[in-house]
Order: structure tokens, then C-alpha cells, then sequence
């Protein structure tokens, strides 16, 4: 499916019924060669908006996966990049595939689940992609408050949320239809595979950030366009531990 490189249908099906950890294992060599990957503009729009917010010095891709993002903080980064993820396959794929640029920080990869980070004020930058639907809302308080330890005082947690799409769009009925499904099967089956895409609003997120003692404002990312009403289609959230 997607490409001809991609996972077949029967790959994605065996995905769906794993638990998450199991889910990325099976679906990481294949895992690029889809949709689920963070595309590259909106990698690079990041990059373009915390690079005047620099220097850093040290940073995380939280959730790294196969490590998209850490070419981002390789460019933004001075000392030394760290990808986290629970999933070994993506971590194994991402040591093959993004191995650190001639020049650029040295790239360390850890397994370890971001819920409970075993690191504590010890990066500059945090950042992370696409994440966020495979932890309940009830867990962010704790994923936030984690992520606010692994920062030193001053140091910054960013991460892109686009606008919700429009109340009775295409857009919109396909991920509530993906939600319910995925509520749907997780009523049914164990182990659950937690993947929901409405259960981030942007508004209740900021909340639990300044929660958890972060400052938090947005950056539009204006290159990845804007919606009819002249609002930009994704923000980048910029959550500052204080000094």
C-alpha cells in the first residue's frame, strides 16, 4: 500500500492487531515508505523556525521513531542529539538509515519509554513529530511533566499541531471514523493499540503544559500554508521551562 515499498494490506492488518510497541516493530522497515512518516516540509518549516531561537547545545527527538526528526536537531544542535523511542525495530532502522552528518553532533539512540525518561535536565531542546495520538489524554500530565525534567532551566520543547480540519469536511469524518474504529477494537481485542488523531486540541494542551511549569506560546508555520479564514494550517508549540 502507498508505494509499491510500502507495507501490504495484510502487513497493516497484523500491525493493527499488535500492541503499539509490537505494532512499529513489524511496521519500521517498511515505516518511511508511508504516509505516517513526518514529511519533509514539515520538518524543514520547524527547522526554520527554532533556528533563530539558537544556539542549542543538546537535543531530544522524544518518540524518534525512524528518526526523522533528528536530522532537525542535527542542524540546530551543537554537542549532542538523542533519539528516544520504546520501539527497537524503528530504533534499529533509524541507526541504519540516519547514521550522524560529517561534522554534526554525535547521534545517540535509546530505548526507553517516554513516560518515563531516564534523563533529567539534561538537554537544551526537545522536540517531537507525530507522536502524540498513541498517549491518552489522561497521560499527558505525566509524558508533559517528564519532558519538562528532561530540559535544562531555560531549554525548550517544540512540536508542530495542525488545525483541526473543518467541522463536516472529508477531513474531518475520516479521522472520526478512524477514531471510533480504533475505539471500537480496542473494546474488543488486548493488547490496544492507542492511535487516536482527535484527542490533542491544541487549547486543553496548552493547559496541561503550563501545568506542568512550562510557558507556552505558538509560531505559525506560515510555509506550510494557510486555511480560507487566513489562519495557518500548523503552529509549532514552544514550551519554555523557566530559568
Amino acid at each position: 500500500m502507498f508505494t509499491p515499498r510500502g507495507p501490504a494490506l495484510h502487513e497493516l492488518a497484523v500491525q493493527a492487531m499488535s500492541s503499539v510497541e509490537r505494532g512499529y516493530d513489524l511496521l519500521a522497515p517498511k515505516f518511511d515508505h508511508t504516509p505516517f512518516r513526518t514529511q519533509d516540509r514539515v520538518l524543514a518549516a520547524v527547522a526554520a523556525a527554532l533556528r533563530p531561537l539558537g544556539p542549542f547545545g543538546t537535543g531530544l527527538d522524544l518518540c524518534c521513531g525512524t528518526g526523522a526528526g533528528l536530522g532537525v536537531l542535527s542542524g540546530l544542535c551543537e554537542r549532542r542529539v538523542v533519539g528516544v523511542d520504546f520501539s527497537a525495530g524503528m530504533l534499529a532502522v533509524a541507526r541504519d538509515a540516519r547514521p550522524p552528518a560529517p561534522g554534526g553532533p554525535p547521534v545517540d539512540l535509546v530505548r526507553a519509554d517516554a513516560r518515563v525518561l531516564p534523563f533529567t535536565g539534561a538537554f537544551d531542546l526537545v522536540v517531537s513529530f507525530g507522536a502524540f495520538g498513541h498517549f491518552l489524554p489522561a497521560e499527558r500530565p505525566a509524558l508533559f511533566a517528564r519532558a519538562y525534567g528532561a530540559l535544562r532551566p531555560g531549554g525548550l520543547f517544540a512540536f508542530p499541531v495542525a488545525a483541526p480540519p473543518r467541522v463536516g469536511s472529508a477531513q474531518y469524518w475520516t479521522l472520526w471514523g478512524f477514531d471510533a474504529a480504533m475505539r471500537l477494537r480496542n473494546a474488543l481485542w488486548r493488547p490496544r493499540f492507542v492511535m487516536y488523531y482527535r484527542t490533542f486540541p491544541l487549547p486543553r494542551v496548552s493547559e496541561e503544559l503550563g501545568a506542568a511549569g512550562f510557558d507556552v506560546g505558538t509560531w505559525p508555520l506560515d510555509d506550510l500554508g494557510a486555511l480560507p479564514d487566513g489562519s495557518p494550517r500548523c503552529r509549532l508549540v514552544l514550551a519554555r521551562r523557566g530559568r
